[in-house]
């Protein structure tokens, strides 16, 4: 095992800039429902590990699993708001549009990296119309998508496809419908183009086409932004059914962050989150997946050498030495978090820089090679301030004010506190405030600032603080009477443990 003094860090908290990313992947459950096409809603916090599967998915290369990858940049938005459909629901205004997107990259995955296609004589006309097809309107074999929408184009339907040309407003030539004009027929373009599609697709091989980092243009205030997510949505899961019923593997799957899944609202919800929803989480009773598995990747990376390619969690910490509260670090680490790799390896880098300031100094026969309760007691403050920077990113757009709700837990000044001092504070610090403090708190639950105690029985078994972030279902209890704010908080908020 090499030295610790000699390591710079364990990898990056940021899936664009990890070098080991790749690496020290972890098989998720949620990357194997992909690789099953059992489920393509792929729903997480924010750094718990999306982004690291999208990555996986459309890096994969194999002779016969293929894979498109879209991006926020490559989103169409200033396009795609005039693609929606008039005199129909909201939320499903835009799933036709989307449909023909995920159509559209299938098409370019078909012409420009399968080379197996056509891969029998039956399927050559169909290969040669796509491509006819694609390139008449669009220029090129290999299209970039996101001009795919733009008001300059113009797309060569006939001869290509059978539709029944009275669809189209008078004056326009199938040979030629502007794309401000594929709103009123896109419904029958999209079921010629599908077949077209599918029945270029070989049915030995996968295709994925998957969308990533659609929170970077999120509004929770913008009914527009929803309604596009839930087009997309309900496009991957009509295309995917439909790929299905044709014996075709292609699959389209949606990465999206759990605070924004949890604000869209449309019919059958609960039926596609029950039947194609994949949680991403770690340490939980519902995942055998832990945070502590996937820090030993990337310590066998980082540290292994051709004596020691293993490097478990107790090789790299003292855990013969306990934490406060007799916890292990690695349970003292956790706790601090909220169960997101991306936590935990900055914990772990913090604790690692700690380490290396003191290594030097430190020779004496306690001094094992290993992070000690030294180093991550001093690793907390900086953890503790990048945890609360993290959270802004995600809370910021839902709860513009959090800033003046954490004012008064800072005035509470402690780590627990009951409901009672808290709604004095409160009313002192914002007397005209429109939120009561009952509203308040529960706002500080759902983004896991607090947690509230339940106590045992009722078929709950012990007594315990519940934290939002730990078990999403559970509904904040407006009748409790104590709390605890999130164990990550108590350095950058200056809270005594007591």
């Amino acid at each position: 095992m090499k030295a610790l003094a000699r390591v710079d860090n364990f990898g990056g908290t940021d899936a664009d800039n990890d070098d080991i990313l790749l690496q020290a992947f972890e098989d998720h459950e949620a990357y194997l429902d992909i690789i099953a096409l059992r489920r393509h809603m792929i729903i997480g916090k924010k750094g718990s590990g999306k982004t690291a599967i999208f990555k996986k998915i459309i890096t994969t290369k194999a002779p016969d699993f293929f894979a498109y990858g879209h991006t926020f940049s490559d989103y169409p938005w200033h396009y795609h708001e005039k693609q929606a459909r008039i005199g129909i629901p909201d939320f499903d205004k835009y799933t036709h549009s989307w449909k023909y997107l995920i159509l559209l990259s299938a098409a370019k995955v078909a012409l420009n990296q399968d080379q197996s296609l056509p891969f029998d004589a039956s399927t050559m006309e169909e290969m040669l119309r796509l491509e006819s097809f694609v390139v008449d309107t669009y220029g090129s074999r290999d299209p970039d998508l996101s001009q795919v929408f733009s008001p300059i184009k113009h797309l060569k339907l006939k001869p290509y496809f059978e539709l029944d040309w009275r669809i189209l407003k008078a004056g326009v030539s199938p040979e030629a419908v502007p794309v401000t004009e594929l709103p009123t027929i896109i419904q029958e373009v999209n079921a010629a183009f599908g077949r077209t599609v599918l029945g270029c697709l070989n049915p030995a091989h996968k295709y994925y086409i998957a969308f990533d980092q659609l929170d970077l243009g999120f509004d929770p205030n913008t009914s527009e932004y929803a309604n596009r997510l839930i087009g997309l949505l309900l496009a991957s899961r009509d295309i995917n059914l439909a790929a299905r019923e044709a014996g075709i593997k292609l699959f389209a799957v949606v990465f999206l962050r759990d605070d924004i899944y949890d604000c869209l609202h449309f019919e059958d919800k609960n039926k596609m989150t029950e039947n194609f929803v994949s949680l991403i989480e770690w340490d939980t009773p519902r995942t055998q997946k832990t945070l502590k598995a996937l820090m030993e990747r990337r310590f066998s990376i980082v540290l292994g050498d051709k004596d020691s390619p293993e490097i478990g969690w107790n090789d790299v910490f003292n855990e013969d030495r306990e934490m406060p509260g007799h916890q292990t670090k690695y349970e003292h680490m956790r706790d601090r978090t909220y169960l997101r790799p991306r936590d935990l390896i900055k914990f772990t880098n913090c604790a690692l820089a700690r380490y290396k300031e003191r290594a030097g100094e430190d020779s004496g026969p306690d001094h094992l090679g290993k992070l000690d309760n030294v180093d991550v007691h001093n690793a907390r403050i900086e953890f503790s301030e990048y945890f609360l920077r993290e959270i802004d990113d995600e809370v910021h757009k839902h709860m513009p004010d959090y800033g003046k709700h954490l004012d008064v837990l800072r005035a509470l000044g402690k780590w627990q506190f009951e409901r009672g001092e808290f709604d004095a504070t409160y009313k002192e610090q914002y007397p005209g405030a429109a939120l009561s403090p009952a509203d308040v708190l529960e706002k500080l639950y759902d983004f896991s600032f607090i947690g509230f105690y339940r106590a045992g029985g009722r078929g709950f078994g012990g007594s315990e603080y519940m934290f939002k972030y730990r078990e999403p279902r559970t509904r904040f209890d407006p009748t409790s009477t104590r709390y605890r704010i999130h164990p990550g908080l108590i350095e950058v908020m200056g809270l005594k443990r007591a």
